[in-house]
């Protein structure tokens, strides 16, 4: 095997060892430092000695081994300083833990489940997602999100101990409780995808090692839960939106808005994998946000032109969405769609009434809309003004650019100021 196909079995791998030391000795920021020393090992000795026979059984055992270790030190230091002198690990700690068989079952769901305890703000969620389940470096996570790395270590750190301090066994959780889990589970796998489709911050318009991760963990998810159509619908989702990336940018890394497109562009292999993934999920129901977030993408992107889009297919499933999501960005883009079907006036009538909500009155996605309705309108000063308020709002280096193009398009449009003068004179 070549070092990037080692390195993408680690990956995989990676949270299945984690997961089989949690349940076996709970500890769970122990047992991150020895999966990951038994991941390090593998890198360094599996590309010269070849794979073993059981790579999963190898990295669990070197894993255990030092994890034992690991608590035998910590009990040691412990005792050194005197602060829990009866304190002692169990006796089946103690014992060589690579002598006892590795279990089978597969703990990534469990330990995804851990990871978006409702405890933790979903800062943490997201993070301690991407480094205990991901594989992700606190590094690369730290790159990502733009924030120093130390800053990254003592959110991952804080996390760790919130789940430590909750006493939280490892296991499914039971009941109602698992489904309210789920959905934290998705949220944060859509809000990776989301962060790194559309950066909210920095020179790139995308961060695909975020998208390409969060479809990778959705997979997964889908893989061990094949019956939940949410889960589905989610992987759909995923996989319709990431397939116009490659259309989505300019060689200079700029912004392109889907209606300009260059739609040959777009990954045809997502999209009949997200269509199948959709159309098989919604009968099944019952139809959840994310089913119905997927069937609006497949819409676009099974319109072979910006011009052929059924939006009025897609107003109507905004307004199904709305019904079961009060959130101001699905009404956003509700407003799109009516001004598509009614006409821009329309759409700005809508936009009014949302611009009072205060959870986006301020968002740059609501100034750009109401520029590109007013652009629609030919109200063209209006909407360069729009334009550049929505350009102030956002901290994407490529966004602002876009908007300020858009801003300057417009300028060489309006009227001259003694050209205003001369119609006010003969009005």
């Amino acid at each position: 095997m070549t070092g990037g196909e080692i390195e993408n079995l680690l990956r995989g791998l990676a949270p299945q060892v984690l997961g089989a030391l949690v349940r076996r000795y709970g500890h769970f920021a122990t047992a991150e430092d020895a999966t990951q020393e038994a991941l390090l090992a593998a890198a360094l000795q599996w590309p010269g000695e070849g794979l073993p026979d059981n790579p999963r059984g190898w990295l669990i055992t070197v894993a255990s081994r030092r994890l034992t270790d690991l608590l035998r030190g910590e009990q040691a230091r412990r005792h050194r300083e005197d602060t829990v002198s009866r304190w002692t690990l169990p006796e089946q700690w103690l014992a060589p833990a690579a002598d006892r068989p590795a279990s089978e079952s597969d703990d990534t769901l469990i330990l995804l489940f851990m990871c978006c305890h409702p405890s933790l703000s979903p800062a943490s969620q997201i993070a301690l997602t991407l480094r205990a389940v991901g594989g992700l470096t606190t590094a690369e996570i730290a790159r990502a999100f733009l924030v120093p790395e130390a800053t990254m270590t003592r959110r991952i750190t804080r996390a760790k101990h919130r789940i430590k301090e909750s006493g939280l066994p490892f296991g499914m959780p039971p009941g109602q409780d698992r489904a309210e889990r789920l959905a934290a589970v998705l949220h944060v796998l859509y809000l990776i995808f989301n962060e790194g489709y559309a950066s909210t911050s920095g020179p790139a318009l995308h961060r695909t090692e975020l998208t390409t991760e969060a479809i990778r963990l959705t997979r997964l998810v889908n893989r061990l839960l094949p019956d939940d159509s949410e889960v589905a619908g989610l992987l759909a989702l995923m996989l319709l939106t990431d397939a116009r990336r490659p259309a989505r940018t300019g060689p200079d890394g700029s912004l392109i808005p889907m209606a300009e497109q260059d739609r040959t562009l777009w990954n045809t292999a997502y999209i009949t994998e997200g269509t199948a993934l959709i159309t098989g999920a919604l009968p099944r129901g019952p139809t959840g946000p994310y089913q119905l977030q997927a069937a609006i993408a497949a819409l676009h992107d099974e319109a072979p032109t910006a011009e052929a889009t059924d939006w009025p297919q897609i107003k109507a499933l905004y307004e199904v969405l709305m019904r079961l999501s009060d959130n101001p960005v699905v009404t956003l883009n509700h407003t799109v769609a009516a001004a598509m079907v009614d006409g821009p006036e329309a759409g700005l009538v809508l936009l009014e009434k949302l611009a009072h909500d205060a959870r986006i009155a301020e968002d740059h996605r609501l100034h750009a809309v109401r520029a590109h309705l007013l652009e629609m309108s030919g109200d063209h000063r209006a909407a360069r003004e729009s334009y550049e308020a929505a350009a102030q709002r956002t901290s994407s280096l490529q966004q602002q650019r876009y908007l300020h193009a858009k801003a300057g398009a417009l300028e060489g449009q309006l009227p001259s100021t003694a050209a205003r003068r001369s119609r006010r004179s003969c009005s």
